[in-house]
């Protein structure tokens, strides 16, 4: 059975934020889409500065960008080289990163307003356990966001076979159809850890001229950008929310800050 390189990203160093001719390039562009709708949907669900946790945040590109937001960030991944990366491009010098394993996460329950986990579930072989241990730590009324890809043919010709023909320097096995998540199995996961309320955004590039020079030169253009879409075809982008406890206590509610 063919498993996803999740090695790669230990090697990018400052690629993370510099490179044009890497898949990377794409995550950044997307992040440029996903992050203010996060940071949005945060501030107006839970409330100014509460505290979340990136799951599997790599170079921190999420994190980051929810420290500048103002809120209280623990980024975790198993990439320490990717860690240091992130703490190097965090302008606020605020964000906690450390190394960690998002089966058993080392927070007590309810610790966070809101949990993220991009661009990881599709890199995973147990994307319901992670989901599971997510929601075991967001606090009751709290919000879940997970963005991965669809499962299907066109997934497959896209966002696989495309960037290998499209995007220098993409090494082998980045992506594994099978690890890929339709939109089904993702409401079952968070229906499984009592997660519920989906909200659906589905994501695609924007057909310009930024696009078409990436075909062209195989880089990614500066300028590439891609776009909110109702087709949850290929990428998409899932908010849920944790079943709130009978009382309705609001997921800002601080009852557990952590200590570090």
């Amino acid at each position: 059975m063919t498993s996803v390189n999740n090695a790669l990203y230990d090697a990018l160093g400052n690629r993370w934020y510099t490179a044009q001719d890497d898949p990377v390039a794409l995550l950044r562009a997307e992040g440029q889409l996903r992050n203010p709708w996060i940071a949005a949907e945060i501030a107006a669900h839970c409330g100014e500065g509460v505290a979340v946790l990136d799951i599997g945040c790599g170079g921190g590109f999420l994190s980051n960008a929810l420290a500048r937001a103002g809120f209280i960030v623990t980024g975790l991944d198993r990439s320490a080289e990717s860690l240091a990366v992130a703490r190097a491009y965090d302008d606020t010098g605020s964000v906690h990163y450390e190394v960690g394993d998002a089966l058993a996460l080392p927070y007590p329950d309810a610790s966070f307003s809101a949990v993220c986990a991009m661009d990881f579930l599709e890199h995973v072989e147990d994307p319901a356990a992670i989901i599971r241990e997510a929601a075991r730590v967001l606090r009751p009324g709290g919000l879940f966001f997970a963005s991965t890809f669809n499962r299907n043919w066109l997934s497959w010709l896209v966002v696989i076979k495309g960037v290998e023909w499209f995007v220098h320097n993409t090494p082998p096995n980045l992506h594994i159809l099978r690890l890929f998540i339709t939109p089904r199995e993702m409401k079952r996961y968070c229906a499984m850890a009592g997660l519920s309320n989906l909200v659906w955004r589905g994501m695609r590039p924007c057909v310009n001229r930024a696009f078409w020079r990436m075909l062209w030169t195989r880089t990614v253009p500066p300028d590439f950008a891609f776009r909110f879409t109702p087709m949850l075809t290929t990428g998409y982008l899932v908010r849920a929310e944790k079943v709130p406890l009978p009382t309705g206590q609001p997921c800002s509610k601080r009852s557990s800050l952590l200590q570090f």
